[in-house]
């Protein structure tokens, strides 16, 4: 599902026409993002939680050359799943 089906099935669901369950989409999505940028993290109780995770720097190899090369440490995004998603999807 992208994210023009995921509006129309909210559209569908919450009674709202599909330019506005956009609009809610976008403003959701935008809220979670800024909060994660900012080192937050976002959890939907039973949904799941957005956290951000460090990555220690670490030594890798050029595949092209073989030579070593430090990996600078960076921040990612992980997604776990709530309970409730986790049983939806067995």
């Amino acid at each position: 599902m992208r994210k023009p089906e995921l509006a129309a099935a909210i559209a569908e669901r919450a009674d709202l026409s599909k330019d506005k369950a956009s609009q809610v989409l976008n403003v959701i999505l935008d809220e979670i993002t800024d909060t994660v940028s900012k080192g937050q993290d976002v959890s939907l109780i039973g949904f799941g939680a957005f956290t951000v995770r460090e990555r220690a720097a670490r030594t890798g190899k050029n595949p092209q050359t073989g030579q070593p090369l430090t990996i600078p440490a960076s921040k990612t995004v992980a997604f776990k799943p709530g309970k409730a998603l986790k049983d939806a999807v067995k």
